[in-house]
């Protein structure tokens, strides 16, 4: 049974970069043909798919989020991260790591808790 964790600071001041870590347990990431995800969910409002790098390493984003976002991993640790670059109020969220239920960027089916990032000055 895959098993996703995230972690990272709950507090980000605006203007900053807000880095979030996802540890993976019961499978590899470099497992094919698996997409690990990045999803966040602000307050009042639906699930957002921000992007997904891939058991290759390939990357793939949100066009409306592209341009401050970045997704990165580690291999040794198995664990995969997001960086959001500039952030505002508006990325306050609840921030998911997730992966997809049958491969092949399909829809996601494991998933982790969540991690609560408020953006405040």
């Amino acid at each position: 049974q895959v098993q996703l964790q995230e972690s990272g600071p709950g507090l980000v001041k605006p203007s900053q970069t807000l880095s979030l870590t996802c540890a993976v347990s019961g499978g590899s990431i470099t497992t094919s043909y698996y997409y690990w995800s990045w999803v966040r969910q602000p307050p009042g409002k639906g699930l957002e798919w921000m992007g997904a790098i891939g058991y290759d390493g390939s990357t793939y984003y949100s066009p409306s989020l592209k341009s401050h976002t970045s997704i990165s991993r580690d291999t040794s640790k198995n664990q995969f991260s997001l960086q959001l670059s500039s952030v505002t109020p508006e990325d306050t969220a609840v921030y998911y790591c997730a992966r997809d239920q049958l491969g092949g960027l399909g829809p996601l089916g494991y998933w982790g808790q969540g991690t609560q990032v408020t953006v405040s000055s």
